[in-house]
């Protein structure tokens, strides 16, 4: 089985790509982020022509989570649990019902930019919720994967010049500690602990030639949980997708699971 965590940076705006990165990939399941429409905006008939199931998680202009499923998606969970006044649209979580069922979250965690201040705040109270809702999915034992935009940079070496994000809210040690709380409850983060290269990236931000320098940064990730890792086998981070026209300023990483 393959998953892969991509954020589409508008789906709308750029369907023609985001088709053909999914053919390209040729993925089981794909966890969208930063969809930037609601529900009812979701391009579902030209998704389920082309096979997939779809459960969604939208909010107009921003945010926007989806997963997307050549299975079929069972016991759909929008939203994050632990604050009933959050409206932003920020996580889904579903059963894939695969011939082995694997359980997946799709999740775009906040940026939480100018730090400090009320952005920051979130950011950290929300990866706060994360962690709770983790440790009591983890207590299921099921193959869990939580896959997504972590708005994290987790090592100085999964970035270019870490000095250029030293002080931004992706790369505070605030915020790498409450990633790392997140994974040590017992999940595998599935490139560092297949690959762990340096310097290997999934966002090139839009101004200043990032992508031409390969000034990025890496901040996609998939957590495993001890179930799905037993299964995991590969990793890939799909950088052709950066080079297509219209493309999102990410590409997708994907995980290769043992069926």
């Amino acid at each position: 089985m393959r998953i892969a965590t991509w954020n589409v940076n508008s789906i709308k705006a750029r369907l023609p790509t985001v088709m053909e990165v999914l053919g390209a990939i040729d993925c089981d399941v794909v966890a969208l982020q930063e969809l930037k429409c609601e529900d009812d905006a979701f391009p579902y008939l030209e998704l389920e022509e082309a096979g997939w199931n779809c459960a969604v998680h939208g909010q107009k202009t921003y945010n926007g989570v989806a997963l997307i499923s050549k299975h079929p998606l069972e016991d759909v969970e929008k939203g994050l649990p632990g604050d009933p006044e959050d409206d932003q649209a920020r996580y889904i979580e579903a059963v894939v019902d695969a011939p082995r069922p694997m359980r997946v979250a799709s999740l775009y965690l906040p940026n939480g930019n100018p730090a400090p201040g009320p952005k920051y705040d979130y950011k950290l109270a929300w990866m706060e919720r994360l962690a709770a809702h983790a440790r009591e999915q983890l207590a299921l034992e099921e193959a869990f994967v939580l896959a997504g935009d972590y708005n994290c940079i987790p090592r100085d070496e999964d970035c270019w010049d870490i000095s250029a994000w030293s002080d931004d809210a992706l790369a505070l040690p605030e915020t790498r500690a409450a990633f790392r709380k997140v994974q040590w409850l017992g999940f595998t983060e599935a490139f560092e602990t297949l690959d762990g290269r340096a310097h290997q990236y999934s966002f090139w931000d839009y101004q200043g030639g990032a992508w031409a320098k390969d000034h990025g940064i890496r901040i996609d990730h998939l957590l495993c949980s001890p179930q799905a890792a037993d299964r995991l086998a590969g990793v890939e981070i799909y950088r052709k997708a950066r080079e297509l026209k219209k493309p999102s300023d990410h590409v997708p990483v994907i995980g290769v699971f043992e069926p």
